[in-house]
C-alpha cells in the first residue's frame, strides 16, 4: 500500500507548472510550495507537469530544480520527479560506478520491481546512456557477482499466480543439496532465482521449509558472515519473497546512531511511496518499536525532512 497522498481535486498540469515557476522566481526559492505540489502528485501527474513546464517555459523542470535546490533535498525532489523507469535507470547507472554496496542496489532494482517496471527501467537506460543495463552490470561486476546480477537485471518473469508444485518440490530438494554443500554460486540455484516467477519461487521456498524444518534464509545464515556474495544471495531471496523485510533492514541501517545514510533513505522513500511504503512503515514500527516517520524526523532536518514526511503521507496536506 502506498503512502502518497493525492488530493481529489488537483489543478491542471499547466497550473502546477506555473505555480512551480512562481516558486523559482523572486529573491529565494519557495521550497514549501515545491513540496506542496510535487509531493502530492502521482507519477503520471508529475510526467504531465514536466511536459507542461517545458512547453510553457522552454526549460526542463529537472534542470531548473537542479539549479534552484541543493543537497539531500535536491536529491529527493529530483529522484521523485523522474518517471519510475528513469529513476531506476539512474539508480542502476550510479550503482555501476561504485563498489561499496552498489551490488545490493542493482539487485534491489532487479528483484523488487515487476517485469514491466524492470523492462521500463532497461528501456530508459538505453535511451539515457546509449547502452544496455546488462552491458554495464557485466562490465562493473566479476565472478559470482556477475554470474548472479546479469541474469537478474535481464529477467522478464511471468507475473501470474499459477505454480507447479511438482517443480517446487524438485527445486526445493536441489537448492537444499546445494546449500548443504555450500555451493551458493551453483548455476541451477542462480537459474531458479533469476527466471522463475515470484509465485513459483515462494512455492519452492515454502516446500523447502516444509521438507527441512527451517526457512531458506535461516539455512543461509550458517554461512560465512563476511561472505559478500552470500549476503547478496540472502538479500536476493528476501527481495523476491518478502521485499518489505528487505526495505525495513535498509531503513534500519540508514537511520542509526552512528549517522544517517541519506542516499539509502532517499532511495527507499522515493521508490516505494507509490507502491508499498505503508506496509514497510508498519513492519518497521513492529520491528523497531518506533514509527518510521518519527525515526526519520529524529535524523533529518529542514526541507529534506519535510519532503520525506510528505511522501510518508504524514504532513498536513
Amino acid at each position: 500500500m502506498a503512502t502518497l497522498k493525492v488530493s481529489s481535486s488537483v489543478p491542471s498540469p499547466l497550473e502546477d507548472a506555473d505555480q512551480l515557476r512562481t516558486a523559482f522566481e523572486g529573491w529565494g526559492t519557495n521550497e514549501d510550495l515545491i513540496i506542496s505540489i510535487l509531493a502530492h502528485r502521482s507519477a503520471e501527474q508529475r510526467k504531465l507537469i514536466r511536459q507542461a513546464y517545458h512547453e510553457t517555459h522552454g526549460e526542463d523542470l529537472l534542470k531548473t530544480l537542479d539549479k534552484e535546490l541543493s543537497n539531500d533535498f535536491e536529491r529527493s525532489i529530483l529522484l521523485w520527479t523522474l518517471e519510475p523507469g528513469e529513476r531506476d535507470a539512474l539508480l542502476a547507472n550510479e550503482a555501476t560506478k561504485r563498489w561499496t554496496s552498489s551490488n545490493q542496489v542493482l539487485m534491489e532494482v532487479a528483484c523488487t520491481r515487476n517485469s514491466a517496471q524492470l523492462l521500463h527501467a532497461r528501456q530508459a537506460y538505453h535511451a539515457r546512456y546509449k547502452k544496455s543495463l546488462e552491458e554495464d552490470v557485466a562490465h562493473h561486476t566479476t565472478g559470482d557477482f556477475r554470474k548472479l546480477l546479469v541474469p537478474l537485471v535481464s529477467a522478464y518473469r511471468y507475473e501470474g499466480d499459477e505454480v507447479n508444485m511438482t517443480l517446487a518440490k524438485q527445486e526445493a530438494k536441489l537448492i537444499h543439496e546445494k546449500i548443504k554443500d555450500k555451493e551458493y554460486n551453483n548455476e541451477d540455484v542462480i537459474r531458479i532465482l533469476s527466471t522463475r516467477s515470484k509465485a513459483q519461487i515462494n512455492a519452492t521456498f515454502n516446500r523447502y521449509q516444509d521438507e527441512h524444518g527451517e526457512e531458506i534464509l535461516k539455512s543461509l545464515e550458517e554461512g560465512d558472515d563476511d561472505d559478500k556474495f552470500l549476503a547478496l544471495l540472502r538479500s536476493t531471496i528476501q527481495c523476491l519473497t518478502r521485499p518489505e523485510l528487505y526495505f525495513v533492514e535498509v531503513l534500519r541501517s540508514a537511520i542509526n546512531k552512528t549517522g544517517t545514510d541519506e542516499g539509502a533513505l532517499t532511495r527507499v522513500v522515493t521508490t516505494r511511496a507509490e507502491i508499498d511504503l505503508k506496509v514497510i512503515g508498519e513492519e518497521y514500527q513492529r520491528r523497531n518499536s518506533i514509527p518510521l516517520e518519527k525515526a526519520i524526523t529524529k535524523d533529518t532536518r529542514g526541507d529534506y525532512e519535510k519532503m520525506l514526511v510528505a511522501l510518508l503521507g504524514e504532513d498536513d496536506a
